[in-house]
């Protein structure tokens, strides 16, 4: 967990960039990141040096040159601030751009990267901060590069939106992700969803990850994250890499306009909160989506696009518009139908209106299915999350200590009045008992769930409010010539009042 004084470190130093003249939070986000990066080429370039020397043997792959050595973060970091901002202006980013080749990680990373920083003293100051923090610590670099995200103020623009943290894990968590899985985001931006399956494996499955072909697998095949914004894709790479996963695939592609067919049954696990901004032209869409379900909506393209993508008995979370489970049009009927009648619907898990806020007061919902096509399911199990532990207002202020938000508090630590403020952990545990104890519960509870017969029966609607029985207390009001009654008796009361006090005053 990032703490308070590191906070205040970047705090400063995102300060310093605005008094700079860099407004843009990804535009700051970006240039951190270059800097972070160099600074991590520099330290691995260490670790093979003392390798090296620990063996006896020459340097395996070295980074550097003796030609390029003051081009080094420790090198360029003692020199003076206008010296430093001409060394990593002039020399280090043209050197960036054409290490190791074109098909590299590093030069996949920094394609396109452009130096903003103008000022010796932003430079310096940038450089002496993120120098106080420990690189080598994978949490620490993890934590820091989160905080930095959570400051984009600029999201919600164009249907782009950060998925607020706990909502990722939680969806990360009833997916559960295996060391085997190949796992894709089709609309990744910063890469939240592929960097919390990450820490889930390696937090689940850390003997798994020592096999070297296993290990192989999670830094270079287990990861795909694909986005049309180049910007997002570099945040997106180095989130990835500052994660400890070497050679992740984040790569641009229009995923709704670009065909599947050569990713088609290719992916495990999809977890994904795809853009839903509005339409696209049936031009601009790639064909084999609109053979799933002819349509504009991007919201629909996407789960389209998710089927096609997902191997059999590939399983998805992804989070879709509340317009999705009961919209009327004949697109919106078909695909609920083939979720339902051609795969397996597992479950619907109903958002709370706030959860996106300040950037969108959309209604969400997260969908949770297995490819088969061949239909399978049973029983839809539905879930209406009332509170996810924070405010539902702008703010989203915490309503619980730390320890006690996310769904990742043991059984039992929560108080009554606690899960009424953070529902994530019973989502959570009531999802792993939806094939036992949850068949029973009843339609007034928080979570039931629903025969496909049923569904069918309700034209495919999937909106909770469909199913949810509400008990209403009977209230019973006293008969109408009773109520009249005792108001000509108080109006009486009134009258007789005012008149002794008229025979008082005179």
């Amino acid at each position: 967990m990032i703490t308070g004084e590191l906070k205040s470190k970047i705090d400063r130093l995102w300060d310093a960039f605005w008094s700079g003249g860099i407004s843009n939070p990804l535009e700051v986000i970006e240039q951190i990141t270059y800097l972070m990066f160099i600074r991590r080429l520099d330290i691995l370039e260490q670790a093979k040096r003392n390798k090296a020397n620990r063996t006896g043997r020459p340097i395996e792959k070295p980074i550097y040159t003796d030609e390029t050595q003051d081009l080094r973060w420790s090198v360029f970091i003692n020199e003076s601030p206008e010296t430093m901002l001409a060394r990593v202006r002039d020399d280090v980013f043209p050197w960036l751009r054409t290490l190791g080749g074109e098909d590299s990680t590093y030069a996949h990373h920094m394609k396109d990267a452009r130096f903003t920083i103008t000022t010796s003293n932003l430079l310096a100051r940038a450089v002496d901060i993120l120098n106080g923090i420990d690189m080598g610590d994978k949490d620490t670099k993890g934590d820091l590069y989160e905080y930095m995200l959570s400051k984009i103020a600029t999201a919600g623009q164009n249907g782009q939106f950060r998925t607020p943290r706990h909502i990722i894990q939680l969806m990360v968590e009833m997916m559960a992700p295996q060391p085997g899985d190949e796992i894709c985001d089709p609309a990744c931006g910063t890469a939240g969803f592929l960097v919390a399956s990450a820490e889930y494996v390696e937090r689940t499955h850390r003997e798994a990850l020592f096999e070297p072909t296993q290990r192989q697998h999670f830094n270079e095949s287990m990861f795909h994250g694909f986005d049309f914004d180049s910007t997002m894709l570099r945040i997106g790479s180095m989130n990835m890499l500052l994660h400890s996963v070497e050679s992740p695939d984040i790569r641009y592609r229009d995923s709704l306009a670009q065909s599947a067919a050569g990713e088609a049954d290719r992916y495990s696990l999809i977890l994904a909160n795809p853009p839903f901004a509005g339409s696209l032209d049936y031009d601009a869409t790639a064909a084999d989506l609109q053979k799933v379900v002819k349509t504009k909506k991007t919201e629909l393209l996407f789960l389209a696009l998710f089927l096609r993508l997902l191997k059999p008995g590939g399983r998805a979370a992804v989070i879709v518009p509340d317009g999705v489970l009961f919209g009327s049009t004949k697109a919106h009927k078909e695909l609920r139908k083939l979720l339902v009648e051609g795969h397996k619907l597992d479950a619907v898990v109903k958002l709370p209106g706030g959860v996106f806020k300040p950037y969108a007061g959309v209604s969400t919902a997260i969908l949770f299915f297995t490819k088969t096509n061949s239909g399978g399911t049973d029983n839809v199990w539905f879930y209406e999350v009332t509170a996810d532990g924070w405010s539902l207002d702008d703010k989203r202020a915490p309503l619980l200590p730390e320890d006690k938000l996310g769904p990742l508090v043991g059984d039992g630590e929560l108080s009554k009045d606690e899960r009424a403020k953070n529902n994530l952990p019973d989502v959570l545990a009531r999802w792993r008992r939806r094939n036992g104890g949850e068949q029973a519960r009843t339609r007034t509870e928080q979570s039931f769930c629903v025969p496909r017969e049923e569904i069918a029966a309700q034209d495919y609607d999937l909106s909770v409010n469909r199913y949810k029985e509400i008990i209403h207390e009977e209230v019973k009001h006293r008969a109408p010539m009773e109520i009249m009654d005792e108001l000509a008796r108080i109006e009486a009361e009134i009258q007789q009042g005012v008149s002794e006090l008229k025979g008082m005053l005179a």
